[in-house]
């Protein structure tokens, strides 16, 4: 990152990079790490959803037929990929181009606010679970799914020194933890799991009536 560069452009710049060999990538990962998370996300989400870091669009063949799908991605390399993903799939979706820490929707304007794998690497994730706060109906649906800090000390310490160059390379946090951050945003959480010696969370949390 250069001097002049900010978190966002940063981001932009690493996934643009990563794009063409991201589902390749990631394949392997939700396999043996990722176990369900999109078959989770997706089984839970009702209405008109948002995906937020839609990325590549590897969430979008798993949505139910009946909800109307939104994505926000700061990509556009990925975003690129996803558009082709719905398009081959027969799937219509409103994919966009965006920052999730300025969502381009008008207050309650979404059921449900999805964000799977993602707030790992937005530069300010408390932010971003403002916005979804915001641009959700009240009592509407938040649904995340992130690898953390695990559990178990031995772990936590490597992914800590994965960490030292991670940040500073492509702005990826392992030890980060959501779910005090959608607890401070005021959401009431319905439904928590943590997996794979405590590395994956899944919040199922909702905004008040």
């Amino acid at each position: 990152m250069t001097s002049s560069e900010t978190p966002e452009a940063k981001a932009r710049r690493v996934w643009d990079k990563a794009a063409p060999t991201y589902d390749r990538q990631i394949r392997f990962l939700e396999r043996v790490w990722f176990t369900g998370t999109r078959e989770w996300i997706a089984a839970r989400a009702r209405g008109r959803v948002l995906e937020v870091a839609v990325g590549t669009g590897r969430n979008l063949p798993f949505y139910r037929e009946d909800v109307q799908l939104s994505g926000i991605e700061l990509s556009p390399s990925m975003l690129a990929i996803a558009r082709r993903r719905a398009a081959e799939a027969g799937r219509a979706a409103d994919l966009r181009e965006g920052d999730a820490e300025h969502l381009p929707y008008p207050a309650g304007s979404f059921d449900t606010v999805t964000c799977s794998l993602s707030l790992c690497a937005i530069p300010s994730p408390a932010a971003a679970i403002a916005e979804m706060y915001r641009v959700l109906v009240p009592g509407g649906r938040l649904l995340l799914v992130d690898h953390i800090g695990s559990t178990w000390p031995p772990i936590r310490a490597g992914q800590w020194l994965v960490e030292r160059v991670t940040i500073r390379t492509a702005g990826e946090h392992f030890t980060r933890r959501q779910l005090p951050l959608v607890e401070a945003a005021g959401f009431r959480v319905a439904e928590t799991e943590r997996l794979k010696a405590g590395t994956i969370e899944r919040i199922h949390a909702t905004k008040p009536a």
